[in-house]
């Protein structure tokens, strides 16, 4: 199994910094899409995770709040088809891990 970056591996959230990862923004609209953008990438970083954890509950907790704040990125930003996509991102995966992974 590989290595996860789930908060159970105890480095997921603290090996990432928004302010190294940000690009500079020159208007609202990108500074919004930059953040989507960002929380959607670690959602979905956990969501590969989930398979390769020993603990996949721990990364489908990282997903879901990932998730949460992509969303709320979005909906800040005004971008109706993000959050739309997102949510039906987020309850794809939310399918996935109950139907293939809550067992763990």
């Amino acid at each position: 199994m590989g290595a996860s970056t789930c908060r159970s591996a105890n480095h997921c959230r603290k090996k990432t910094c928004r302010s190294d990862t940000l690009a500079v923004a020159t208007t609202p609209d990108e500074v919004g899409r930059q953040q989507v953008a960002e929380y959607e990438a670690l959602a979905e970083k956990a969501y590969d995770d989930m398979y390769d954890s020993r603990s996949p509950a721990a990364c489908y907790s990282d997903l879901k709040d990932y998730f949460a704040q992509a969303i709320a990125a979005a909906r800040r930003a005004e971008l109706d088809e993000e959050i739309a996509r997102l949510t039906a991102r987020l309850d794809h995966c939310r399918q996935v891990y109950r139907k293939q992974l809550s067992t763990f």
